[in-house]
Parts: structure tokens; C-alpha cells; sequence
């Protein structure tokens, strides 16, 4: 396994206490576990998405569409 083995990642800035530069858009990871862990804890943009990306063969391993902002949700 290289360091670069999983990339945590989404097409807006993701923010977490856990990430080292939270408002990237990626991040790279060793483990599958520990990737897949930081991004279930990390949050973007409301309605958008997180991945989690097995970097050799492409395929995510891990997704989590961020909850939409209440005021904007049909609900009532």
C-alpha cells in the first residue's frame, strides 16, 4: 500500500476537525478504514457529496450526501 491508497473527496470545500486542512476538496489517506471513518464525520456543502476513492482501481468505496439546509427542505 502507497500513502496516496485512498482519497477522501468532494467538488466543494469539505470542512472536519479531523482532516488536517479543513476546506480542501481532497485528501489522502493510507487506510481504507480510517478514510472512510474521517469522511462519515466530515461535512460540505448542504446537498453535496463525499466520497471516498480506492485511488489504484478508481472505485468508491464510501459516499454521503450532506443533509439540505432545513429552510430550503419541502418539508414542514
Amino acid at each position: 500500500m502507497t500513502p496516496a491508497d485512498y482519497r477522501i473527496e468532494s467538488s466543494h470545500p469539505i470542512a472536519s476537525p479531523w482532516l488536517p486542512a479543513s476546506g480542501a476538496q481532497q485528501h489522502f489517506v493510507a487506510d481504507r478504514g480510517l478514510a472512510v471513518a474521517m469522511a462519515a464525520k466530515s461535512t460540505t456543502r448542504p446537498g453535496k457529496e463525499i466520497r471516498v476513492v480506492h485511488v489504484p482501481t478508481g472505485e468508491v468505496v464510501f459516499r454521503k450526501t450532506s443533509p439540505a439546509r432545513s429552510e430550503w427542505s419541502d418539508e414542514v
